[in-house]
């Protein structure tokens, strides 16, 4: 990939001293000096169009109160110059191919308004304490399906190959928990669309305060998911428990569907990898779910490095419930007048399919910004080496935790010219990351009950 670069000196010294995830204290230090508490570069590029991080969004803005839709802190902010296919050619060096593709697929309508760049990433305090205390300990087991001695925040900040890249994704802190009314829609070639509506609820034992490496281990379980189809009719009372966790090998992925017709809970082995994922209309595979999720060992993993990228990022007006799903979901793609692109470094992580596994897709390539460990984008190719999808991940700061994570996820399916928006909540309650929920929420005995309700 002649576009990724070279990774600052800073991080190819810490890189070069061995191949073990864990790194000795000394380089551990790093993290409160050159640089952020998750392993990001703490100064700004060269030219000045990516600033230093100084902590990211520490307060919420003027007006904002929990349970509100997140206000916009940037709201002066002017498109700085505009994208379309006319002058792409200009801006390739800070595109992946997937989103070149867009300008291809969509010449007339689809562009990319870019803004300033602002950090915006943050994290509560004990979240970077339990980084620091990860990275001189935190270890993957055999192959890589599953982690030892981590806790709380991210496992590798300063990871050494692609299998830690994408587990520092996965294991990003979202809170400790949280409710949530969100829904997806998949508009057709025309942009008519029908509003699938859901409620969902997350359990994150590993993210806990105070947990600890030996509890996580003896326990085997990441985090919990429970999902509840409310609309439309026809889909109404579906529902769908999952436990994912830690060591993989030791115990796989558990999954349970509860079907309305059946009236039955049953085992959902199936819930993985490219199984179909929930109500997509076969535009998203299980494990495009939050961007990447599962067991990572069907694919070999490759990290390339850093490179300057436009990804979303601050898109609180596509968050915003001042705006309708009919103001979001255009034919094509989504409105593009309501997204906003900035300049931010990404780690290049570049998954390819072991010859002895299957999976419709070949290869995968996720674009994980620094600050936050989020994808942001990914470039998705088939068995014939053609892009066959492109996923976009449209972050903001939720600031009563705090954390970054996506408002809206989208990925596009390049070869039926459609796409799936997931996440959709801006008629919808905001999240709620203060529920008190507990294991005995998500049992086959409680999904059961979900179901009926």
């Amino acid at each position: 990939m002649n576009k990724v670069t070279l990774l600052s000196l800073t991080i190819s010294m810490v890189l070069s001293t061995g191949a073990l995830a864990k790194i000795p204290a000394e380089q551990a230090a790093k993290l409160s000096s050159e640089l952020t508490p998750l392993g990001a570069v703490r100064a700004g590029n060269k030219d000045g169009s990516i600033p230093a991080w100084t902590g990211g969004i520490t307060k919420a803005p003027a007006g904002y109160t929990v349970g509100d839709h997140h206000l916009d802190p940037y709201p002066n902010d002017k498109v700085k110059f505009t994208i379309t296919a006319s002058n792409i050619a200009d801006h390739k060096a800070l595109l992946t191919p997937g989103q070149i593709k867009l300008f291809e697929t969509y010449p007339d309508t689809y562009k990319m308004n870019v803004y300033q760049t602002h950090r915006s990433a943050s994290y509560p305090e004990h979240v970077y304490q339990a980084v620091r205390d990860n990275a001189t300990r935190s270890e993957l087991i055999k192959e890589g399906n599953g982690i030892i001695q981590a806790a709380v925040g991210i496992p590798f900040p300063v990871p050494a190959n692609g299998l830690e890249a994408i587990w520092n994704h996965t294991l990003r802190y979202r809170g400790e928990g949280l409710t949530r009314q969100a829904g997806q829609a998949a508009p057709t070639a025309s942009g008519s669309f029908t509003y699938v509506g859901l409620e969902e609820s997350l359990l994150l034992p590993y993210s806990i305060k105070g947990a600890s490496p030996e509890a996580l281990e003896e326990s085997n379980v990441l985090f919990k998911f429970k999902q509840k189809l409310t609309e439309p009719a026809r889909l109404a009372g579906t529902a769908l428990l999952v436990h994912e966790t830690m060591d993989q090998v030791k115990t796989p992925r558990k999954a349970w569907t509860y079907n309305t017709g059946q009236r039955r809970v049953r085992a959902a082995p199936n819930v993985a990898y490219d199984a179909p994922g929930t109500a997509s209309d076969g535009l998203r595979t299980t494990d495009d779910f939050d961007m990447y999720n599962g067991a990572p060992n069907r694919y070999n993993w490759t990290l390339k490095g850093k490179q300057e990228l436009l990804i979303p990022y601050n898109d609180y007006r596509l968050h915003s419930d001042k705006v309708k799903y009919e103001d979001i979901l255009h034919a094509g793609h989504i409105n593009p007048d309501l997204v906003r692109y900035e300049k931010h470094r990404v780690w290049v992580v570049e998954a390819n399919l072991k010859e002895s596994t299957r999976h419709i897709y070949k290869k995968r390539v996720f674009y994980i910004d620094e600050d936050s460990w989020q994808v942001a984008v990914t470039d998705i190719y088939d068995n014939r080496d053609e892009l066959y999808r492109v996923g976009q991940a449209h972050s903001i700061n939720y600031y009563e935790v705090p954390t970054l994570w996506s408002t809206l996820d989208v990925m596009h399916d390049i070869q039926s010219r459609r796409y799936i928006a997931i996440g959709l909540d801006n008629e919808a309650k905001m999240y709620d990351f203060s529920e008190k929920l507990n294991e005995g929420d998500f049992t086959p005995a409680a999904l059961r009950r979900e179901g009926r309700r």
